[in-house]
């Protein structure tokens, strides 16, 4: 090694130190630019009494993704003599959140023998209808909305706010001509007349 060649090493070990540190700096910079995306990226937690939107609010807090969208329409309800369910609401309401669970457990019983239609308020596009065969016709602008429509088309039940189960139960029990609750926690038909049976087979 002769001394002409020092200053080349020193340089060639210089610039190695200045490219080992432009590195290190490059990836202090980039640790702390991930750091700040996670912190302010928002939770994925969904939270049941706030006013935010977190998705399908039947799938998320009731456990019952197959409310929405609706198996059937209104109209094609009404025309089957079937009576139906109108929950209006919208997926970013504390009290829709709540309210859904209600809706969800009055599924498990009433499910196949009425129609259960949930309705974003958000697809009614702020007209409402002159068409009773349309959810619209229902809707009074707040939520949750329930109405609970007959199979003759009569309205039996329209409420704002959440409701509990055993008030939409009660009225369900009418509707189909079923023992009180404090009669028959289950559901059970109420006993046909005897004399009335033997008159009609007369």
């Amino acid at each position: 090694m002769t001394f002409d060649s020092l200053p080349v090493l020193s340089q060639h070990l210089t610039n190695r130190y200045s490219y080992k540190r432009l590195i290190a700096q490059c990836l202090v910079t980039l640790i702390a630019v991930l750091g700040c995306l996670l912190l302010s990226t928002p939770s994925a937690l969904a939270e049941l009494n706030d006013d935010h939107f977190d998705g399908n609010i039947f799938a998320l807090y009731a456990g019952n993704g197959s409310l929405v969208p609706p198996r059937v329409t209104l109209a094609d309800s009404m025309k089957a003599h079937k009576p139906a369910l109108l929950v209006f609401y919208i997926d970013d309401s504390k009290d829709c959140k709540q309210f859904s669970t209600v809706v969800s457990q009055l599924q498990a019983p009433y499910g196949r023998a009425a129609s259960f239609i949930p309705v974003s308020v958000d697809t009614l596009y702020d007209k409402p209808s002159d068409d009773p065969m349309q959810p619209g016709y229902y809707y009074e602008g707040l939520v949750p909305q329930t109405v609970l429509i007959d199979q003759e088309g009569e309205v039996r039940l329209n409420e704002m706010g959440q409701l509990s189960y055993e008030k939409v139960d009660d009225v369900f029990r009418e509707v189909f001509d079923l023992l009180p609750r404090s009669e028959s926690p289950e559901l059970k038909r109420r006993p046909i007349n005897e004399i009335n049976t033997e008159l009609s087979q007369n």
